[in-house]
């Protein structure tokens, strides 16, 4: 577990959450908001999280759409019990079951409304290796992402949706993973500048689904061609999205 001096205390959703994340490991920045925010979820519903991390993603949609029954699964024993520390100061409930998504718990094999992740961007063997465990098993793939893929269909009822963010590089691997289980897929590009290459993938797919495959209009997350000083520079409705918690909704009709 982390000791007190280790972590920090930091502010979401323009500090509508007050999320603690250990000073040196996986730090969420904007890419679980963006995922939360993705998520078409109604009040009532059954939302589990795969890889929930402190609880970033399935926190920022507590705060958007009240009455979620809200799950999650995380392997790391210490940033399970972080999330559960940042549900409980943050007014949430969220049962944060600590399991392999390979091999996921019994008490986790029934059926849910949505399925979100967050997976780690990068192939196992490629690039340099953080020195940090806790960073390294969050952003470098043992579980392939195929099999990510796998267990969150397999938790989905029928009719219900799975949400993704991923870099923009893993799109082939990405769309492999996708099968006959999973259709009426929408994939929204999620660009740093207009007029740049897309960095950062957000999709959406629903189980059962037959409709047409769509590829949406990216959203720009920063206004002007280059960065200007030292300022975050977002785009209206992302600052809306990481500022007061709006929802990416509308974006996939």
């Amino acid at each position: 577990m982390f000791a007190p001096d280790e972590l920090s205390d930091d502010a979401f959703l323009g500090g509508s959450l007050q999320l603690l994340q250990p000073r040196h490991g996986y730090r969420a920045a904007t890419d679980p908001v963006l995922l939360a925010a993705a998520v078409p979820a109604r009040p009532g519903q059954r939302v589990l999280e795969l890889g929930c991390g402190v609880g970033t993603a399935v926190l920022c949609l507590g705060y958007r759409v009240p009455g979620l029954a809200l799950f999650g699964v995380e392997r790391q024993p210490a940033y399970a019990a972080l999330a559960r520390a940042n549900a409980a100061r943050n007014g949430q409930k969220v049962d944060v079951v600590e399991g392999d998504i390979a091999r996921l718990p019994a008490e986790l094999r029934h059926p849910f409304d949505h399925v979100l992740v967050n997976p780690p961007f990068f192939p196992a063997g490629g690039g340099t290796a953080a020195t940090d465990a806790g960073r390294e098993a969050a952003l470098r793939e043992e579980t392939p992402l195929a099999l990510w893929i796998d267990a969150a269909t397999r938790r989905l009822a029928p009719g219900g949706w799975l949400t993704l963010i991923h870099l923009a590089e893993r799109l082939p691997d990405l769309m492999t993973a996708l099968d006959g289980r999973l259709g009426t897929a929408s994939l929204l590009p999620l660009v740093p500048r207009a007029g740049r290459p897309a960095s950062r993938l957000l999709l959406r797919a629903r189980k059962g689904g037959r409709g047409a495959f769509r590829l949406l209009p990216p959203l720009v997350m920063h206004d002007g061609a280059t960065h200007d000083g030292d300022r975050d520079s977002f785009t209206p409705e992302v600052q809306a999205v990481l500022r007061q918690g709006a929802s990416l909704e509308s974006r996939f009709g």
